[in-house]
């Protein structure tokens, strides 16, 4: 830190000085009473070889933290121009961390999807130790195969059609992942799968299980055409993700969308969804359910920013993170209260704001131990090879 920055620091009385790692003076931000204060930036697993993105974490019942990532080949090293967020050899994987700076270098497989790329796999670990992952998948269709298909389906460039969520379950008795397990289709949903089935229900974002045990899943739904938009409805689950069961709308819009969503529940029990959104603005949005997930109601919270993730902190705070795809490009968080009530007010915290264009992002937390939390994302530099990266954080009481 300069002296400068220093001197400020010291007239300000602050309790945060966030130092972005011999970032510029105009990159160094203050900030009062926001109860967190930045270690270090760190890197999970890069290779120059493979794209990686979309991690979650969780720390597992022998207090090991894992992440887990979408891998697939970088393109460009088959001399293509670039990547996609598709990829017909994109897997899930995972790497292991005990004090979560050190970590495995060679990731191990959770699931390849035989038919097909598979995205954004989300991990929960339940009370019992079971693990959950949520994903959803791509498969790859040649044209003759296209024309064929039962109609409507769900297309991402030529031949790649969507085949809709799964999941997987890691008992740790048996210590294996098995799967997948379809989750049903959603009534208002337009799609088919490139299987020809109604479409399984899938999201990005994170799951909760409940004071009660029930789990809560946020999907997305495909609800209109020609214009695409989607809507987000609630799923749960009172067997450990076995059976899924729809339990109502959790926002809809005529215009806007509503899609990767994580959910939360308070200590008082409201079931809180943090959502992204598409022809909003990027804005940020929440919805609250006061009965159990049997309504919502939804609005917007006032800032950019997507997708969200909520990590209670052993006061019950919440600290809520998200990528930010605009310039200064990083990632960004607020410290809320306990029953995230004050997302309006909560002063904007910037971990990191050195990304070097929008495609980045993707936060998850978990805490390190009653003091530390990390963050992890994917990232990129220079626009090099996407990596996934975190930054551990001191929680100040």
């Amino acid at each position: 830190m300069n002296l400068k920055c220093f001197g400020i620091y010291l007239i300000l009385g602050v309790f945060l000085v966030y130092d972005f790692c011999g970032a510029k003076e105009k990159n160094c931000l203050y900030a009062n009473d926001l109860g967190v204060r930045k270690i270090k930036d760190i890197i999970i697993y890069e290779d120059m070889q493979y794209y990686s993105s979309f991690p979650s974490v969780i720390k597992n019942a022998d207090d090991e933290i894992i992440v887990a990532f979408r891998r697939a080949p970088d393109r460009r090293i088959f001399g293509e121009k670039g990547n996609s967020h598709v990829d017909p050899n994109s897997y899930l994987v995972m790497v292991r961390s005990h004090d979560g700076e050190k970590w495995t270098k060679e990731p191990e497989l959770i699931y390849a999807h035989p038919f097909g790329g598979s995205q954004d796999p989300c991990l929960l670990k339940l009370k019992d130790g079971t693990i959950l992952c949520t994903s959803y998948g791509w498969a790859f269709v040649r044209p003759e195969g296209v024309a064929n298909l039962k109609k409507p389906i769900s297309m991402s460039g030529n031949g790649v059609i969507f085949l809709g969520g799964y999941l997987l379950r890691f008992v740790n008795k048996r210590k294996t992942w098995e799967g997948p397990i379809y989750p049903p289709h959603v009534d208002s949903e337009i799609y088919l799968s490139a299987l020809g089935n109604p479409l399984p229900a899938y999201n990005r974002g994170a799951l909760c299980e409940g004071k009660s045990g029930r789990i809560f899943w946020v999907v997305a739904v495909n609800d209109s055409v020609p214009v695409k938009k989607t809507s987000n409805h609630l799923l749960v689950s009172d067997d450990k993700g076995l059976t899924w069961q729809y339990s109502g709308v959790v926002a809809t819009d005529e215009k806007a969308s509503f899609n990767e969503t994580s959910v939360y529940e308070t200590p008082k029990g409201d079931l809180v969804a943090f959502m992204r959104t598409a022809n909003m603005d990027d804005q940020a949005c929440i919805a609250r359910s006061t009965n159990g997930g049997k309504t919502f109601k939804w609005e917007k919270m006032g800032f950019q920013g997507h997708p969200l993730h909520a990590l209670r902190l052993p006061d019950n705070r919440v600290l809520l993170t998200y990528g930010y795809r605009h310039k200064p490009y990083g990632i960004r968080g607020r410290l809320l209260n306990p029953e995230c009530t004050d997302f309006a007010t909560s002063p904007e915290i910037i971990i990191r704001d050195d990304g070097d264009n929008g495609d980045l992002g993707y936060p998850w937390s978990v805490m390190l131990d009653n003091n530390h939390a990390l963050v992890v994302y994917y990232f990129n530099k220079d626009n090099g090879t996407r990596y996934i990266a975190g930054t551990i954080l001191e929680i100040v009481n």
